[in-house]
């Protein structure tokens, strides 16, 4: 099926170096049979992905970016010891391999996975693939029933515990992005200290019940099996996973959900098809969340509103990257205008309200 995420060429620059990496994994990994052929998946912009494949077997490497800054933001052995800590209790978290600190085989430290091969969903549907509005309606609340398993699993083992510490968390997690806005501001972006401000005076209290957080759930991380692209089979990239409020990593979510009714600058921001007839609208998510979940979902101003300040510095600290010449990505060079469409999104949360 043409619609299952494929890989491309390696891009320039980015590439791995193939007889110390094929040493390595043969001698971990004594079952792989044939030549090692290296693509890249095309797609996101923070860790690099790439795919392994063998005659028997199709792996899956993941490596920090070319010219990182914030090192922390890219720690590999941290996301493999989720994936390990994780997947006994969630089965679309994908199977770790092996992981190595040693950065002499691709130049940083990496670690390798199963492949989960299914249909990712971009911008736009594949052209072999269709969602009538049912079906947009249906996916919807699959996704929302994932999200809530995800939330729902119990933190009280000692492998998931040691993923993050709960207390504190609102306040740790908005201290910290205020401080990554910072550190990577360049001349041309916008200041957002009155988005910081609010987000400090106004935060939530401690809940009582914390979850693993995933921090990046959205319909490009998911897996839809080939056969039926209305079921999830697989949820990836966990590199900011960790332990704390599931309202902020819904309110993560919601930052990327652009539906149809929504201005047409936020319109230039959309990675997904969450505009399509019959997709659910993020006012919607949020209830559908709350009614799986029994959260209580009335002041979720403020997590959409931290959401969307988390999302533009992220977009800032790549940006960052090219704007110093760490990178050569030309995908980067607009993310400047996305930072100041969200600082425009979050005043309006400040003013109106979740919307």
């Amino acid at each position: 099926m043409k619609s299952t995420d494929r890989a491309a060429a390696v891009r320039k620059g980015e590439d791995l170096a193939p007889e110390r990496l094929e040493a390595f994994l043969r001698e971990a990994l004594p079952e792989l049979v044939g030549p090692m052929e290296i693509r890249q998946f095309p797609s996101g912009f923070s860790n690099l992905t790439y795919l392994l494949r063998f005659t028997n077997r199709d792996l899956v490497l993941r490596r920090p970016p070319i010219g990182t800054k914030a090192a922390t933001a890219h720690d590999m052995q941290r996301e493999y010891n989720v994936l390990q800590a994780l997947r006994p209790h969630y089965d679309v978290c994908p199977q770790p391999l092996l992981y190595t600190e040693d950065a002499g085989i691709v130049g940083s430290p990496f670690y390798v996975m199963e492949r989960i091969r299914g249909i990712i969903l971009r911008k736009h549907l594949p052209e072999d693939l269709q969602l009538s509005p049912r079906d947009c309606h249906t996916l919807c609340h699959r996704f929302v029933e994932a999200f809530s398993r995800l939330h729902q699993i119990d933190c009280s083992s000692a492998d998931l515990e040691s993923l993050g510490k709960p207390q504190g968390y609102v306040e740790r997690q908005v201290k910290g992005w205020s401080q990554r806005y910072r550190n990577a501001r360049t001349e041309d972006a916008p200041g957002f200290e009155d988005v910081m401000d609010w987000l400090s005076a106004r935060q939530p209290s401690d809940i009582n019940r914390p979850s693993v957080v995933h921090n990046d759930f959205r319909f490009d991380n998911l897996v839809l099996a080939p056969d039926d692209p209305l079921r999830i089979i697989g949820v990836l990239d966990w590199e900011l996973a960790t332990i704390g409020d599931p309202l902020m990593d819904l309110g993560n979510s919601l930052a990327y959900w652009i539906q149809a009714d929504d201005p047409e600058e936020f319109q230039l921001l959309r990675l997904m098809p969450t505009h399509l007839d019959g997709m659910l609208t993020r006012r919607e998510i949020v209830n559908a969340y709350g009614n799986i979940s029994g959260c209580d979902i009335a002041d979720f101003d403020y997590y959409f509103c931290f959401g969307l300040f988390r999302l533009a510095v992220i977009a800032q600290q790549i940006y960052y990257r090219y704007h110093h010449g760490q990178t050569r990505d030309e995908r980067f060079k607009t993310l400047i205008f996305a930072v100041h469409v969200l600082e425009k999104a979050a005043q309006r949360v400040m003013a109106e309200g979740f919307y």
